[in-house]
């Protein structure tokens, strides 16, 4: 059987407070995290190119075109 894709998820971070891997007006790949995403959060591939969680109301998620998705995806 076909294991399904997962198109990625992208946000804007609007908040950054206590954050210094963050940039204001940034996209960011989101990975899924149910269990952090319940809690309030977002796991995010940050500035260091690792992944971390951070509030969720420190981003807005946006819904890329596919072009967009795959030029973003292609540098990490």
């Amino acid at each position: 059987m076909a294991k399904p894709t997962t198109v990625p998820r992208f946000a804007v971070c609007v908040r950054n407070e206590a954050c210094e891997d963050l940039e204001l007006r940034k996209v960011y790949q989101v990975l899924s995290d149910a269990r952090a995403e319940r809690d309030g959060y977002l796991r995010v591939i940050d500035e260091s190119g690792e992944d971390y969680l951070y509030p969720e109301s420190y981003f807005v998620v946006v819904k890329l075109p596919k072009r967009a998705r795959n030029a973003l995806t292609a540098a990490v």
